[in-house]
């Protein structure tokens, strides 16, 4: 039978619970079916990680990603990444962000070159990377530029709810003044093709939340229902999709209303973030969709106020691991399923 490439875990920010989560996660493999993956980090720091914490958690280095196949059932495969600065739980050192950014490189040239079957992110620190001259919003962002430029799109999943921001990382105001008929267009379509692809469903059916409190009341509270979102739904139509919208949003997360929809395309970051994270906090996945290879990650950040302390919550980085074998199943590559198998 083939067999898959493992998949890459990214260190993420150090100071951060990323070192925790990947290490609960393998202790737990064989009660949530984690698919096989490896880490790309630093070994001596999670080994003092496990030691502070008590926990008996075997790491094996590797020195490729072939072998995690191997070792998974007897440790947690590290690909040795080391980090030139100091390691202190909630705490982050710029010293370390290049280490971080290379983290994420390396594991882009193994999904790339097949070695890694895809790439799960740990949570960064965006501020202190921008210290060290990282310029993208984001993992999405800069997995796009690596990519030759092409459109990634940013989709909050769980069991009840699929929800997909039109802008991303930007304040409130910057997000109003950027949203547009094209971008939107452009993202329900990205949309719509990865549900066929990665989820499998045949004719899906999006909906468009429209941007001002009621939709606009017909532009009585607002343009943007009437000057760019309802163009932008007129087209889709036309060329043939399944829309509904622009609809408030206020009114699109309830039970009831999420049968109706296979998602809910969203006019800026925390319209889709605060419902999905309200109606399953701990299960949310991060997927990235437009990109030539998987990408998800857990839906969450680096918690600082908890790092170290052995209390973080694994269920979203092992979503994020199972999702992402899911992913290249139906991609098409049929050893996805084996791998979670020889856990």
């Amino acid at each position: 039978m083939k067999v898959v490439s493992p998949i890459a875990l990214t260190m993420g920010e150090p100071a951060g619970i990323g070192g925790e989560i990947a290490l609960r996660a393998w202790a737990n493999r064989a009660e949530t079916g984690v698919p096989i993956f490896f880490i790309i980090d630093d070994r001596k720091r999670l080994e003092r990680l496990s030691s502070a914490l008590n926990w008996p958690f075997q790491t094996i280095t590797i020195t490729t990603p072939e072998e995690a196949l191997d070792v998974f059932r007897h440790g947690l495969p590290v690909l040795e990444h080391t980090l030139p600065g100091s390691i202190t739980p909630g705490r982050p050192d710029p010293i370390n962000a290049p280490s971080v950014i290379s983290s994420i490189d390396t594991a882009l040239s193994f999904v790339q070159s097949g070695a890694a079957g895809a790439i799960v992110t740990n949570p960064i620190h965006k501020g202190t990377l921008y210290d060290a001259g990282f310029e993208y919003p984001g993992h999405t962002e800069y997995l796009a530029a690596k990519a030759k430029g092409l459109r990634a799109v940013m989709m909050l999943a769980c069991d009840e709810l699929r929800a997909v921001p039109v802008t991303t990382h930007l304040s409130l105001e910057r997000a109003i003044k950027v949203l547009n008929t094209e971008d939107i267009v452009e993202v329900t379509k990205i949309t719509a093709g990865a549900l066929q692809t990665d989820f499998g469903i045949h004719n899906p059916h999006l909906m468009i939340a429209a941007l001002n409190p009621h939709g606009g009341e017909n532009g009585a509270l607002g343009r943007e229902e009437l000057e760019i979102i309802l163009p932008a739904v007129n087209q889709l139509k036309l060329e043939g999709h399944s829309i509904s919208g622009p609809a408030p949003a206020d009114t699109l997360f309830h039970p009831r209303a999420r049968v109706a929809y296979d998602a809910v395309i969203c006019m800026y970051h925390d319209q889709a973030l605060i419902p999905l994270k309200t109606i399953n906090f701990s299960s949310g996945v991060n997927i990235t969709m437009g990109l030539p290879f998987v990408r998800t990650s857990p839906d969450h950040g680096t918690a600082f106020e908890i790092a170290g302390t052995g209390v973080a919550d694994e269920t979203s980085l092992v979503e994020s691991l199972k999702v992402a074998a899911r992913i290249v199943a139906r991609r098409g590559n049929v050893g996805a399923r084996s791998v979670s198998q020889r856990a």
